[in-house]
C-alpha cells in the first residue's frame, strides 16, 4: 500500500491520540520518565564535579593546615575560662620588687609618641612639662662682648645705605619692614629712632621675643614682653643723640636698619583684664632669662650682642 501524505498525517494523529489516552489512563508512566530524567541530570552533575575534584581537594588541604592552630587557640581560651570560673578566689599576692606593676613611664615608653616634641628638653617621659631652672650667664660683659668693630661689619653686609632723615626713611619701605607692633615684644615710645628694620633683623627680633616667651613658660615665670628702646636711626637722629649720649657715633649701626636695643631693666607685663593681676616678677629674674635667650642666639651665629651698662640695654645687630 502506498503511503501518501494524507495517510501519514492520519497515522500520526492516531498515534498521538493513543499516547494521550495511555497517559490519561496510566499517569504513573509520566512520573517514571521524569524520575529517570532527573536521575540522569544528577549523574551528569556528579560526573562534572568529579572532573574538578583535584583542585578543590588541594584547596581543602590548605585550609586544613590552618585550622588546627585556630582550633587549639579556641580550646585553650575555653579551658582558661573554665579554669578561671572553677578555681577558688584567692587573695592577691603581695607586691614585691619583682612583681611591681608597670609604671606610667614604662607604658609610655612602649607606645611611640605622635607628637613631634623634644621630650628631654621640655617634657618628661609622661609628657608633663618640666620646670627648668634659671641659670643666667656667669658674666654679662664676658657673655656679650661684641663691640662696634664687629657689629658695623655685619651692618654694612646686611643693611641698607644710611638713612638721611625721616622723609628718606619713608622712601625705603621697599627695603625695610615695619616693626611697630607684635605679640612678642613692645616698642617703647621712640624719641630718636623709627620702627623699621631690614627683614633679616625683623625676623631676629621676633624670634628673640618668642624664645623669651617660651623660656618664661618652661621656667614657671609669668609672661612679660621685652621692650625695644631703639631701632632705625637717621643721620639727623645720630647728630642730635650725640649731644647727650657719649656712646653715639656718627657711623652708628642703627643707620643701616640691622640693629636694635632691648632694655634689661624694664619689661611689660602680659595680663588679661578678665582675670586677677599676675604676680609681680623682679626685673633681675627677667634679665637672667633674657640673657640666656640672647646667649643662645649669639652662639647660634644669629647676632652680635653688646652689654651696655650706662644705657641699660643689650645692643644687638643681626648676622
Amino acid at each position: 500500500m502506498k503511503i501518501t501524505k494524507n495517510r501519514y498525517l492520519l497515522g500520526f494523529s492516531i498515534v498521538v491520540v493513543l499516547l494521550a489516552l495511555v497517559r490519561i489512563i496510566f499517569p504513573s508512566v509520566d512520573s517514571d520518565t521524569t524520575e529517570k530524567t532527573a536521575q540522569t541530570q544528577v549523574k551528569d552533575s556528579l560526573s562534572a564535579k568529579d572532573d574538578k575534584k583535584p583542585e578543590k581537594v588541594a584547596h581543602v588541604k590548605k585550609v586544613k593546615k590552618l585550622k588546627p592552630v585556630a582550633k587549639t587557640s579556641r580550646i585553650d581560651s575555653v579551658n582558661r575560662e573554665k579554669n578561671s570560673q572553677s578555681s577558688p578566689v584567692t587573695k592577691p599576692a603581695k607586691k614585691t620588687a619583682a612583681t611591681k606593676p608597670a609604671t606610667k613611664s614604662s607604658k609610655n615608653a612602649a607606645v611611640s609618641s605622635p607628637f613631634p616634641i623634644p621630650v628631654p628638653n621640655f617634657f618628661d617621659s609622661d609628657y608633663n612639662e618640666i620646670k627648668n631652672r634659671i641659670n643666667s650667664v656667669p658674666s654679662y660683659a664676658k657673655a656679650f662682648p661684641d663691640g662696634q668693630d664687629l657689629q658695623i661689619k655685619a651692618a654694612n653686609k646686611y643693611g641698607v645705605s644710611p638713612v638721611q632723615n625721616r622723609s628718606d626713611a619713608e622712601q625705603r619701605k621697599s627695603e625695610l619692614v615695619y616693626v611697630g607692633a607684635s605679640p612678642y615684644y613692645h616698642i617703647d615710645k621712640l624719641q630718636r629712632s623709627i620702627p623699621y628694620l631690614v627683614p633679616r633683623a625683623a625676623v631676629l627680633l621676633n624670634d628673640i621675643g618668642r624664645a623669651f616667651f617660651d623660656s618664661l613658660q618652661i621656667k614657671g615665670v609669668p609672661l612679660n614682653q621685652i621692650i625695644v628702646t631703639s631701632v632705625l636711626r637717621s643721620r639727623d637722629d645720630v647728630k642730635k643723640l650725640s649731644n647727650y649720649n657719649s656712646n653715639a657715633t656718627e657711623n652708628s649701626c642703627h643707620l643701616y636698619g640691622t640693629t636694635f636695643d632691648i632694655c634689661y631693666n624694664r619689661y611689660k607685663t602680659v595680663s588679661d583684664p578678665d582675670f586677677p593681676p599676675r604676680r609681680a616678677v623682679r626685673n633681675d629674674t627677667l634679665k637672667w632669662v633674657l640673657s640666656e635667650v640672647l646667649r643662645d642666639m649669639r652662639e647660634n651665629n644669629r647676632c652680635y650682642v653688646k652689654y651696655e651698662v650706662k644705657q641699660g640695654c643689650f645692643h644687638i645687630t643681626v648676622r
